[in-house]
């Protein structure tokens, strides 16, 4: 009998991790199509095509490395996640951050989407891909608010 509820237990275990996997290999196929490399974002921005950028990082990332891509517009991400009206829904628009996977770039992408605000894309490896290119950033300058909590 303890045998038996020991390999139910299992695989239940293992169902709930196939699950899982489906899950974010069907999020990752969807956010496959609104995402941008490093290189493409520099050269849309080189090129003059409008496209906004939003950095998106927490306070706390955002003081620990306060530099921001040229032009980008600094938005908290939860205030973009709750009124997603900054983000354009007839031009293009990136998203940046430095989280591991993108975490809080994937969060306001789909929010975005389920919007129908389709032209939003992800900047793959955030901001330290976009300095590891070499490309330019600018020292932030203005105020922020270290408020994480809400």
């Amino acid at each position: 009998m303890l045998l038996i509820a020991i390999w139910a237990v299992g695989a239940i275990g293992v169902l709930f991790f196939v699950g899982w996997r489906v899950k974010k290999s069907r999020e990752d196929r969807e956010l496959a199509g609104h995402s941008i490399d490093p290189e493409e974002l520099f050269e849309w921005i080189v090129s003059d095509r409008r496209v906004l950028v939003f950095d998106i990082r927490q306070p706390l990332d955002l003081l620990a490395n306060s530099e921001i891509i040229p032009g980008a517009v600094r938005i908290p991400p939860q205030d973009l996640i709750e009124d997603a009206s900054p983000i354009p829904k007839d031009e293009d628009s990136v998203v940046y951050c430095t989280c591991p996977g993108e975490k809080t770039s994937r969060s306001v992408v789909r929010r975005a989407l389920a919007l129908k605000l389709t032209r939003v894309k992800l900047l793959k490896g955030g901001l330290e891909a976009w300095k590891a290119k070499g490309y330019p950033v600018e020292p932030y300058v203005q105020s922020f608010r270290l408020d994480t909590a809400r």
